[in-house]
């Protein structure tokens, strides 16, 4: 129970919340996300198609995530065609999970308006310079992700309304007080333990191996000792990210752009107005605010009305008077009014908002102010790079690709006209590709026929936004058995180990029965003896022997409980629990942060039990792994 509340921070219920709001999903190659293709669906959901693109992009976004947490040992575990093939159904689930969050979201009613993806997008720090939405960042990264403003307006009210569904389930569950009680109790309470470790190095060194033993079980493992099918690969790899590198800039083309786009580099136009609203859209406020605008026009003193007769109650104390502004901010129609008043004093007809029915008085205006060239330099540096590095990427992109298709024997000339090197490859297995080799899109087509059979130069392979790669497969070597001799070493190894393991656990097993019955003989015959007591909590160092330690039964006052394990290297694990410490417990606090984790759990439960129901009342059919329906 205590492992599963601790591992319910990481949980698949903080992953999808997680999961809604990641823009590098959406904006790595994501052109191919939305893109049609006459390929077979990856899945249906009652007859909604995840496309096979829309799947392999975000098996790759996901692979590219977890290379980067990871590391090697993610490579490793991505050598496994059994992991991999988990692996990939663990992200086809997900995007099923999404699908049926939306479909249950829209069949209950729940909606996103245009205002709330409008925030959204504006709140993303990605679009953003200095705290403020960029409009002009904003349209260049959807411009280099292939997004239409529409039509990443409508990723982001999907990803809302799952996350509205969600939030509302989040938000129903809490705690009990007495379950939090008996999970503090749990979580406080400490075991007292020997240990015994039988080292499995000194039991290998004891196993007695023959060559006609280690021959035995080459032929009888056979499939363990294979190599797999290898390929030697050169390829191509053109980068924007690589290529802005060399990109120089003149300081007469600096200074160009920047008279060119002054706006962008300039604070906004300000103003600061007074006002004085009637709330309400129906005609009795409208008359309302005609009476008013009547007595100013008469000579009243706007300060003094505005105190008197304004139902914003903040800004009637200072005579109606708001702090500066620009563009953007106000209502739509409020603004227009505001800025198209002329000079200091000027007062508005009365104007309708969506919070009633204004009157607007010009108080000061800052005109904008544009940035020195100097302390923007870098800035605009980075924008106009930014701009000259796309232009000339597309260049070598078109370059690269007519070249590869018009000589496609040989890489040295399409190299030659992008100015880029063949990079090669030693021989290895298509399961154990790195880097921009392990691509799916990269791998798809080193298993074709024209790459893999024919020896030509593949298409142009778009690995994300600015980034593609041209591949060749240089020579090929088919599965085949490793000779014995080759790994007789390793055969041995495998023995040893096995016989060792088998040895240790053996012995534990025999100990195990006499120590149950009171007897020590085994252990002053092997010559070995417990630890000293240690006192465990169940965030002690050693997660192995905790994890045991824990699970096993309360001990009686006078006899002591044995069973084993293995530790983190391997070894066999005697251990003895001799105590079972109870806490003596506080009053449980409301806020509790094991109350939190507990709700959090709930919520979780939640989560998983309406996708169990959605899934039941859903057909769902997998194609790209393995064809079954649910």
């Amino acid at each position: 129970m205590m492992e599963r509340m601790r591992e319910g921070v990481s949980s698949i219920w903080v992953k999808i919340i997680l999961a809604l709001i990641i823009l590098s999903f959406v904006l790595t190659g994501v052109g191919g996300y939305l893109a049609s293709s006459d390929q077979p669906a990856a899945a249906k959901i009652d007859g909604e198609e995840i496309s096979q693109a829309q799947f392999e992009q975000a098996y790759q976004n996901e692979r590219n995530r977890m290379q980067s947490q990871l590391g090697d040992y993610f490579t490793t575990l991505m050598g496994d065609p059994g992991y991999v093939q988990q692996f990939r159904r663990s992200v086809l689930d997900r995007l099923v999970n999404d699908a049926l969050i939306e479909q249950r979201a829209n069949a209950l009613g729940l909606r996103i308006s245009d205002d709330q993806v409008k925030q959204a997008i504006r709140a993303m720090p990605e679009f953003q310079r200095d705290g403020q939405f960029d409009n002009d960042a904003y349209n260049a990264i959807l411009r280099r992700s292939r997004f239409t403003p529409d039509q990443f307006a409508e990723y982001m009210r999907t990803d809302l309304l799952r996350q509205q569904l969600l939030t509302a389930i989040q938000s129903s569950d809490f705690a009990l007080t007495n379950e939090v009680a008996q999970l503090q109790q749990l979580e406080q309470q400490q075991r007292e333990v020997r240990s015994l470790t039988l080292d499995l190095e000194t039991f290998k060194k004891r196993a007695e191996i023959s060559e006609e033993d280690s021959l035995a079980y080459y032929k009888e493992h056979a499939e363990q000792f294979m190599r797999p099918e290898q390929v030697k690969v050169s390829y191509i790899e053109l980068s924007a990210d690589t290529l802005k590198q060399t990109i120089e800039i003149s300081d007469d083309a600096l200074e160009t752009y920047y008279h060119e786009n002054l706006a962008k580099y300039a604070t906004p136009e300000q103003r600061r107005v007074r006002h004085i609203l009637i709330q309400g859209d129906d005609a009795q406020a409208k008359e309302k605010a005609d009476a008013i605008l009547a007595e100013l026009k008469g000579g009243a003193d706007f300060a003094t009305l505005a105190q008197t007769k304004s139902e914003d109650t903040f800004s009637a104390k200072q005579g109606g008077e708001l702090d500066w502004f620009e563009r953007g901010v106000m209502d739509e129609s409020f603004e227009d009014v505001a800025f198209a008043l002329k000079n200091n004093g000027d007062i508005s007809d009365v104007v309708k908002s969506t919070f009633g029915y204004h009157i607007i008085q010009l108080e000061d205006v800052k005109a904008p102010h544009a940035k020195p060239l100097a302390d923007i330099r870098d800035e605009l540096l980075a924008d106009l790079r930014d701009q000259n590095t796309a232009e000339a990427f597309y260049n070598l992109e078109t370059k690269l690709a007519e070249f590869a298709f018009e000589e496609p024997e040989s890489l040295d000339a399409a190299a030659k006209a992008v100015n880029g090197k063949v990079q090669t490859t030693d021989f290895f297995s298509l399961e154990e590709a790195e880097g921009v080799l392990a691509s799916p899109a990269v791998l798809q087509a080193l298993n074709s026929p024209e790459v893999r059979e024919d020896a030509l130069n593949s298409d142009v392979i778009e690995l994300g936004a600015e980034h593609v790669i041209v591949v060749r497969v240089d020579d090929y070597r088919p599965e085949e058995l490793l000779a014995f001799e080759d790994v007789s070493d390793q055969v041995h190894e495998i023995l040893a180990a096995e016989r060792g393991e088998a040895a240790a656990e053996k012995l534990a097993d025999d100990m195990l029965v006499a120590l149950r019955k009171g007897d020590n003989t085994l252990l002053e015959n092997n010559d070995l003896s417990f630890s000293e007591p240690e006192t465990l909590s169940r965030r002690g160092n050693d997660p192995v022997l905790v994890e045991k330690a824990f699970s096993m039964p309360k001990p009686d006052a006078s006899q002591t409980v044995f069973d084993m394990t293995h530790d983190q290297q391997g070894n066999v694990v005697i251990i003895a629990l001799d105590k079972v410490t109870e806490p003596e417990l506080d009053a449980v606090k409301a806020n509790d942060p094991l109350a939190d984790q507990l709700a959090q759990m709930n919520a979780q439960q939640d989560v998983m039990a309406l996708l169990d129901v959605l899934r039941a009342d859903a057909k769902v059919t997998y194609s790209v792994l393995d064809g079954t329906a649910q």
